[in-house]
């Protein structure tokens, strides 16, 4: 099995038991950017203790479910992750919050084309949002990157207002608006 592969069986037994989902995370923002390598994939869930059981249960033996459940201090939400099996390569599972964001960005998510499927992906504002936010927060460069890659690709279709919004509520508007002038116009 590859990344690919377990990103896909993971979102199979998701959809198989109806269980709704987002895709997020670097794999998000390398379909709405700049595409990049990741040993992971982060996907926010809307789902019981049970249902995680029985999510690993769907899958079998080619994902181990770590038993330590951990609470995500970056996003505030529990966190659960899937082990693939022969590969150096994860699936983390983020419980949807009661964060306003949170709900609207999982309303607001969208079928894509990905893998052979259709999966239900944040939307590029929202990445754009989340990313700043954990740049803030957690102060990696990565996230900055992914944020001005989405921006840059995605330029005119993007809904300005709504990442301002968010961003002058989180606190993230200047680096924003300063990550928005490094992007050349098109």
């Amino acid at each position: 099995m590859n990344s690919d592969q377990a990103t896909a069986a993971v979102i199979d037994a998701l959809d198989g038991l109806g269980l709704p989902y987002m895709l997020v995370g670097s794999l998000a923002s390398s379909l709405h950017g700049i595409p990049r390598s990741t040993q992971d994939a982060d996907f926010v869930v809307q789902v019981s203790q049970g249902q995680i059981a029985a999510l690993a249960a769907r899958l079998g033996p080619q994902f181990r479910l770590d038993p330590q459940v951990s609470f995500e201090t970056a996003t505030g939400t529990t966190r659960y992750i899937l082990k693939a099996v022969g590969i150096p390569y994860c699936i983390e599972l983020f419980c949807l919050s009661d964060d306003p964001f949170d709900q609207e960005r999982f309303r607001r998510r969208r079928a894509w084309p990905m893998l052979g499927r259709q999966v239900f992906v944040s939307a590029p504002e929202d990445v754009i949002v989340v990313k700043l936010r954990w740049c803030k927060e957690l102060s990696r460069s990565k996230d900055l990157e992914d944020a001005r890659g989405v921006m840059a690709v995605q330029a005119d279709h993007l809904d300005w207002g709504y990442i301002r919004r968010w961003c002058e509520l989180h606190g993230t508007r200047e680096l924003l608006e300063t990550l928005r002038g490094t992007i050349p116009p098109t």
